[in-house]
């Protein structure tokens, strides 16, 4: 009889929460940040390996092309850790052609300067010479690419946020471009997926995608067009929620925000 009572009491308790997020979320589907994320940017995504627009960045991308933003992606290595670099390079290509970016709008580097692996170090200026410079060409105002815990806690990653926060910091960036970056998270919430959104909305964040269904389907899709080893781990992280702090335009505009810059 308690154990009938207590189930009792946590449908009571649970079916209310349920439907809470089930209506914040269909609310976020369309919701469009006023004077942050404004359609018809043009936005870059950069990451460090192949699969990490996958498995990061999927609902980000998608949220993104819901907006008709223009991406484009680069890409700082070939992901030649396990001496498979030129099947990775397809895999990516593959994977952004379900997110909605053409091959015209990815640049992947492959070079000794930046190898995959984690224990390297990659060189902050040298990245943020060839961020700056594929920024400047392709006329972009919205960067958006891993926090200061790189979300993995992979070296690569974090070496893109801290050579995007020098450019920052430095007021290197064009008049009017802004940063959001991925904000990492414990292990458990990434495997919570829709049931982390109530958590998700309490804590301070500028940009939170939530995916319909079919934009969920296309995630997937893009998770198995990058079929790399560690990725069948990371799958869960590639579910319905994405949160982005802003970084907030660079010092030298007359641009002010009142979002915080986020901190290692």
């Amino acid at each position: 009889m308690d154990v009938v009572v207590i189930l009792c009491l946590a449908v009571v308790v649970l079916v209310p929460c349920v439907f809470w997020v089930w209506h914040v979320s269909e609310r976020m589907k369309s919701q469009v940040q006023p004077g942050l994320l404004g359609r018809g940017s043009r936005t870059l995504l950069v990451i460090a390996h192949p699969d990490d627009e996958a498995m990061f960045f999927a609902p980000t991308l998608l949220g993104l092309g819901r907006l008709r933003h223009l991406v484009f992606l680069l890409c700082f290595s070939a992901g030649n850790y396990y001496n498979q670099g030129e099947i990775r390079k397809k895999e990516l290509l593959r994977s952004c052609d379900v997110l909605g970016i053409p091959p015209s709008n990815v640049m992947i580097i492959d070079n000794r300067d930046f190898p995959d692996d984690p224990r390297a170090q990659w060189d902050t200026e040298r990245v943020a010479s060839v961020l700056l410079r594929h920024i400047e060409v392709n006329d972009i105002n919205l960067v958006v690419t891993f926090d200061a815990g790189g979300v993995s806690g992979h070296s690569n990653h974090v070496a893109l946020y801290t050579a995007v926060r020098t450019l920052h910091s430095e007021g290197k960036l064009p008049e009017g471009c802004t940063v959001l970056t991925l904000q990492s998270v414990n292990v458990l919430r990434k495997y919570l997926s829709l049931l982390d959104l109530p958590c998700s909305l309490l804590q301070a964040r500028d940009v939170l995608f939530v995916l319909t269904s079919k934009e969920v389907t296309q995630a997937k899709v893009s998770a198995a067009a990058s079929p790399a080893p560690q990725l069948q781990i990371c799958a869960p992280d590639s579910g319905l929620l994405k949160t982005l702090a802003l970084q907030g335009p660079s010092p030298k505009t007359s641009h002010k925000s009142s979002a915080s810059v986020p901190e290692c």
